[in-house]
């Protein structure tokens, strides 16, 4: 009976523990939108505190997980600025870990980021340069022109 419940306890911690278990590395997949349509050929640089990667959209990158927010920022032809910030969430393994393994797996998950997930997909919205910055082209009439001239 001891053995038994000796044997269960150690697959439950095996199981919970997200940094024996789970992987260090996410795929996601990165794609890019303006006005309700895709736009491929996007350069987009994804980034957050475990290291930096490159992709073109539509199209997937493999990144380090981290408890820190993955910074996505993507530029076409210097007209078209997309940025997004995505939020890492704990997954189902760190939970485990922490009811079962108490503080020390926990804090190793954290620090290795194996415990959190980013989203598989994010949608980066495009806008043109200057709608991105908030400046507006003024409206100008050719009356006010000519008479400014004056």
């Amino acid at each position: 009976m001891y053995n038994k419940v000796l044997a269960v306890a150690a697959l439950l911690a095996i199981t919970g523990c997200a940094s024996v278990s789970g992987s260090k590395l996410q795929p996601v997949s990165i794609q890019t939108i303006q006005d309700n349509k895709e736009v491929a050929g996007v350069g987009c640089t994804l980034s957050n505190d475990a290291g930096k990667w490159f992709v073109t959209t539509p199209g997937s990158v493999t990144v380090n997980k981290s408890t820190g927010d993955l910074a996505v920022d993507c530029v076409k032809d210097v007209t078209l600025v997309g940025h997004e910030t995505v939020v890492s969430k704990s997954n189902g393994a760190v939970w485990g870990n922490i009811l079962l393994g108490g503080a020390i797996g926990y804090i190793v998950d954290r620090n290795t980021g194996a415990g959190f997930d980013y989203p598989n997909t994010i949608t980066v919205m495009l806008r043109r340069i200057g709608e991105a910055v908030g400046l507006a082209t003024p409206e100008v009439s050719p009356t006010a022109l000519t008479t400014s001239k004056q």
